[in-house]
């Protein structure tokens, strides 16, 4: 629908007030409430990745040879991030509900994305060693890591209305079944 074509509906429907228009009306401010829990969602799961990635890292240059220990094991962030993303993520995946529990759930999945994708290339690609994270291919790594991800949220959020809508979910029109063969 064209915006034109929207406003004089929703014109019409305040000079009206048609059942029709009204139901329009709904339909319009709950897309448009949609939108903008998809961009909060979004901007706090951004903030929270951004954040944590810079925020390691800057940490880690000033204190490279911090280590979380427990026991005699060196736990790596990674680690911790992939506690966090379950942590965050399983709430997202079983509740619908908006508000302050959403936004810490998203919080706390984004914070624990960005630990888990910065150390993903430095543990593949180095020997894991403290001096080894601060190697540019350790950075570099968790750059592209994070921004991949940066990526494809900034694409689902395009495709916002077209995947709540159902891309891929659509069904098909129905066939009639083969006929049996004959012989």
């Amino acid at each position: 629908m064209s915006l034109k074509r929207l406003v004089r509906a929703l014109s019409s429907c305040i000079l009206t007030h048609r059942p029709s228009d009204r139901l329009l009306l709904k339909a319009y401010r709950l897309q448009v409430t949609a939108d903008r829990t998809m961009i909060r969602n979004a901007t706090i799961l951004v903030a929270a990745m951004v954040a944590t990635f810079g925020l390691l890292r800057v940490w880690l240059y000033l204190t490279p040879n911090s280590d979380f220990m427990v026991g005699p094991y060196n736990i790596h962030h990674l680690f911790l991030g992939l506690l966090l993303i379950v942590a965050g993520g399983i709430p997202l995946a079983l509740f619908t509900s908006n508000g302050p529990k959403r936004d810490l759930a998203i919080g706390t999945f984004g914070v624990g994305l960005a630990m888990a994708l910065d150390e993903w290339v430095y543990l593949i690609a180095t020997d894991g060693s403290n001096a080894s994270y601060l190697l540019p291919v350790s950075f570099w790594g968790g750059v592209v890591m994070v921004g991949v991800a940066l990526g494809y949220l900034g694409v689902l959020v395009a495709l916002g209305r077209e995947w709540e809508s159902g891309i891929g979910n659509r069904e098909s029109p129905t066939r009639r079944p083969a006929d049996p063969p004959t012989h």
